[in-house]
């Protein structure tokens, strides 16, 4: 398929081996996995490649780094960013395209758990003060800051996000605000991850070091 037809889907990750190939294997037709390993030690790029996914290695540290890696290996016009261990289904993605391709700037999920637990409260919580400073301060209408989201490739790399870690969804939200891009938000479900441990959400250390890098990104 043409890179002017194809959507890319950069999956930043770090040892993501045991959810990896699930997620690899949901997504739709005419969507191509750019798998950013970025420091695994379980053989997740082993695991992207035996499913045909473009490997990208990206050795600093940091969910930032990753993702950025991935949108300049990336080439198609369109490009998704899907997290890597199976919480969020890619079957979600099509909608958020089709927002970008109707004329949106930026198209994000806003998620929704399906089983309790699925989002530990301290992260939510987080989540939810940071949301509503963004709806506050940009007036972008969205409630959440996770890490599902559809754009054209050129206008985010034009938009210049500097975070390398954690703080790289919040500060992409608000230079889009400051910028007058349109931003859509559509709800996507949310599952407890299929294998592993989050890095951020999955213990209060993690989140306490991400609002770190929120406060810096709305500073």
């Amino acid at each position: 398929m043409m890179a002017t037809e194809r959507v890319d889907v950069v999956i930043p990750c770090r040892d993501e081996a045991g959810s990896l190939a699930g997620v690899l294997a949901a997504l739709p037709p005419g969507y191509r996995a750019v798998v950013v390993d970025n420091g695994s030690t379980d053989g997740t790029a082993s695991v992207a490649r035996e499913h045909g996914a473009l490997v990208v290695e990206e050795a600093r540290p940091g969910y930032g780094s990753a993702v950025h890696a991935g949108v300049l290996a990336a080439d198609a016009e369109i490009v998704c960013v899907l997290d890597g261990d199976g919480s969020m289904d890619p079957a979600a993605l099509p909608e958020l395209v089709a927002l970008v391709r109707a004329g949106a700037d930026l198209a994000v999920g806003r998620r929704r758990p399906v089983v309790r637990g699925a989002w530990p409260w301290h992260a939510r919580l987080g989540n939810v003060l940071v949301s509503a400073l963004l709806r506050r301060r940009l007036h972008l209408d969205v409630h959440d800051i996770g890490a599902v989201r559809a754009f054209r490739r050129q206008g985010l790399l034009d938009l210049g996000v500097t975070d390398r870690r954690s703080g790289y969804p919040l500060e992409l939200l608000v230079r889009a605000g400051r910028a007058g891009w349109t931003v859509v938000e559509r709800d996507i479900t949310y599952s407890p991850r299929t294998a592993g441990r989050s890095k951020v959400s999955g213990s209060l250390t993690g989140t306490v070091h991400a609002v770190r890098d929120f406060r810096a990104a709305l500073a």
